[in-house]
């Protein structure tokens, strides 16, 4: 047989692990909720649903490309498999994505990105007892007129949390449940506070997910002010770890009270009632090992530090002059409350004679001299003050209004805040070219944040997804070492994805279309997530 008798010009496409986030797209209803919320009028070959599953293959495509390179991205994929349409790359052109993206503009990201999420709630995909939130914001290029700027957000200058003062920003709100799902998102100006900004995400997820559970909302120490916990009342719990610029708190984390070990001893723990902010609250100091011995390497700079400049503030004292000898002495007791960590081995208060006028030389035999008062002394390190502040090192207070919470729990929810921050690690990957916010439209700005949380949502679905039905069916899948596991991470599994193709041929006068490389591995892993995949891979 020749093999122009077979062969089926541009019949060789990739799938990869396409067809998992096609699947996932799917599953969750996206596309269906998108063309409903916004139908596009007319004749269109494709929706903004589409158009919005094409951005979401094109972000968790991991191949290096930026958005304006888009239909680059899909020229060698299988486009009819992952649409289910008759269309080409050049359907997915710059064009059509500013439309959507206007679109999504103007229905409102936030708004939109709500109905997926409760959506997806009212079926009960996953449960929700613990919401971590956070903010972290990202660099623009170009500039943005303040009369272009939108009601809702101004691009700025504000604190870079990636170096670049000179570009300006927007910040980025996000808040997950404990697997790291995304729950909701919004967008803030670029100089917005984080006090601010927490507050507003917190009561916004109140009021946008009906959620039917109990809920602890945990946010760090920005989100502790009087302010916000008032605002919150005692009907919302939360978790929060509390800033050291408030009184009681450092206070308290100075305590001579014995600590108790926690299970992981690492840890332990003191207890406490605070009355903060009128909210009746359970304080829990935690002393970390760990913690303390990290701060323990800059810990000795510190100390050098403050004797240099101890000495500098004490010759600058000895150089003054005082009318009396108690104003000296009072100015010792203040020296000594401005530096604790140094104490006085010796200190005296002498007196000094001094012409009336200031000229040069030494004094007439005649002349009349002042009396005045100077400090002398020397001083060395307050080693009593030095070692209960080595002891305070890895000690931190968290605070909860849910007063049945023990403190491991307690410790437990907070430091699964590194869900939200794991999330915006992810949005910032290189290999994640959505993340390169390049647009000069402010709206369009806002549509692309929520696109690519949209497309940490499918990830972190999927991921949830795999892991649980592994764990229930007592399967596993080859972990990156060869060993098993039934926790990978989706990353991983799309790159055990990496071969699979689509090829075409011609077999007694038809088309056969055959999708190739779908080892056990991979047929177990398409199996475990369900229909919705399958399709894209066995059929």
């Amino acid at each position: 047989m020749d093999f122009d008798d077979v062969f089926v010009p541009n019949s060789d496409k990739t799938i990869g692990h396409l067809g998992l986030v096609a699947g996932s797209y799917d599953e969750l209803h996206i596309g269906t909720i998108i063309d409903h919320l916004i139908p596009k009028n007319g004749p269109h070959t494709l929706s903004h649903g589409d158009i919005v599953k094409a951005m979401t293959i094109n972000g968790l495509g991991y191949i290096e490309r930026r958005l304006y390179l888009f239909p680059a991205f899909f020229t060698d994929l299988s486009l009819k498999r992952l649409f289910n349409k008759d269309i080409t790359a050049d359907h997915l052109n710059d064009d059509v994505i500013g439309r959507t993206l206007d679109a999504i503009a103007a229905f409102g990201p936030t708004e939109l990105f709500n109905h997926i999420v409760s959506d997806c709630l009212e079926r009960d995909q996953f449960a929700i007892n613990l919401v971590n939130t956070d903010t972290t914001n990202f660099s623009v290029y170009g500039d943005y007129d303040s009369d272009t700027n939108t009601e809702e957000i101004e691009i700025t200058y504000g604190h870079p949390k990636d170096g670049r003062w000179d570009l300006k920003r927007f910040v980025l709100g996000m808040a997950t449940n404990q697997y790291g799902i995304p729950l909701m998102l919004q967008t803030f100006s670029g100089n917005e506070s984080d006090k601010k900004s927490l507050l507003r995400m917190v009561t916004g997820i109140k009021e946008n997910l009906k959620i039917d559970e109990k809920v602890l909302h945990v946010a760090d120490a920005a989100f502790y002010t009087e302010e916000n916990l008032q605002t919150l009342g005692i009907h919302t719990f939360w978790i929060s770890r509390v800033p050291m610029v408030i009184l009681e708190a450092d206070e308290l984390r100075r305590t001579e009270e014995p600590f108790i070990t926690c299970s992981d001893d690492r840890y332990s723990y003191y207890s406490s009632f605070s009355n903060y902010a009128g909210i009746r609250q359970k304080w829990f100091v935690f002393h970390s090992s760990e913690q303390q011995k990290r701060k323990e390497s800059t810990f000795e700079k510190k100390i050098e530090k403050e004797l240099d400049k101890s000495r500098k503030s004490l010759k600058h004292l000895a150089s003054k002059r005082f009318a009396c000898e108690p104003d000296a002495q009072n100015a010792i007791n203040d020296w000594i409350v401005k530096h604790p960590w140094i104490e006085f081995d010796s200190c005296s208060v002498k007196q000094v004679h001094e012409k009336i006028e200031k000229k040069r030389g030494r004094p007439t035999k005649d002349e009349t001299l002042i009396v005045k008062y100077a400090i002398e002394g020397g001083i060395s390190l307050n080693k009593k003050y030095v070692e209960r502040e080595r002891a305070i090192l890895g000690r931190f207070i968290v605070a909860t209004n849910d007063l049945d919470l023990d403190p491991e729990s307690a410790l437990s929810y907070y430091k699964g805040q590194y869900q939200v921050e794991k999330g915006f690690k992810f949005l910032k990957d290189k290999t994640f070219r959505v993340s390169e916010v390049f647009l000069k439209n402010i709206g369009r700005i806002q549509a692309l944040a929520m696109i690519m949380v949209l497309c940490l949502y499918v990830y972190a679905v999927s991921e949830y997804k795999l892991r649980k039905g592994l764990k229930e069916s007592n399967e596993s899948v080859p972990s990156q070492t060869g060993k098993p596991t039934q926790n990978p991470t989706m990353r991983w599994v799309f790159f055990l994805f990496r071969r699979v193709r689509e090829l075409s041929l011609k077999i007694e006068g038809k088309v056969v279309t055959k999708v190739l490389n779908l080892d056990e591995t991979i047929r177990k892993i398409v199996k475990q997530l369900g229909p919705e995949y399958e399709k894209y891979y066995f059929y």
